[in-house]
């Protein structure tokens, strides 16, 4: 009877971790989604995953734009894979710098090794905010990473560890803000940035704050 009790509880604790959050995507196909300069086929979808091909890949966005959310979602890459989510970011220009990018990659691949800086790391605000904490799981596994942004207020948790936090109002480098307009973006639409390696995404789940 125990353990019946114990496990109600922790269904009923899931799902009252998931109120509010609606899916982004339908697991069928790219409805309510937008390719901008894509690459070879873009992006694939299979078994209720969104597949970044390594012939494929550019910039696959969401129709809806958003503001203030906390998104969660799971995904796997290939050894040395490399991808981002934009935020905030609009349909033109480059996500990182017109929006922001939170970085998606195996930095611990041989090929980055004495390459990157923090702020390039997995779970970076790229080239903004350090990931100062690493939580990343082998090349081929499912990894599952929760985005939250409030205001200028951002915190990445990957598995469970917040491997990121800090405050975009708090840069007021010229230099930085000359480069990284989409710091000032209040809104714009997430998505996926492809560099032409294979990583996969699945369960994306949002709740706008």
């Amino acid at each position: 009877m125990k353990s019946t009790v114990v496990a109600a509880f922790a269904v009923l604790s899931l799902t009252a971790a998931e109120r509010g959050f609606t899916s982004l995507f339908n697991g069928k196909n790219l409805d309510g989604w937008q390719l901008v300069r894509g690459r070879g086929p873009g992006y694939l979808v299979k078994d209720g995953t969104i597949i970044c091909p390594l012939d494929g890949g550019g910039n696959l966005f969401t129709a809806k734009e958003y503001k203030d959310f906390v998104l969660r979602f799971e995904f796997k890459m290939e050894p040395g894979g490399n991808n981002g989510i934009g935020i905030r970011a609009p349909l033109e220009g480059d996500a990182a710098y017109a929006g922001m990018e939170i970085q998606i990659l195996d930095h611990d691949h041989e090929k980055y090794k004495g390459k990157l800086k923090d702020t390039q790391k997995h779970g970076s605000v790229y080239d903004v905010i350090p990931a100062k904490a690493d939580a990343l799981k082998p090349a081929g596994e499912w990894n599952s990473e929760e985005i939250r942004i409030k205001g200028g207020k951002i915190k990445v948790t990957l598995n469970g560890k917040v491997i990121t936090e800090g405050d975009i109002s708090t840069v007021t480098d010229p230099a930085v803000l000359k480069k990284h307009p989409g710091l000032k973006r209040e809104k714009g639409h997430i998505g996926f940035l492809g560099h032409g390696s294979l990583v996969e995404f699945r369960n994306l789940r949002i709740r706008e704050l």
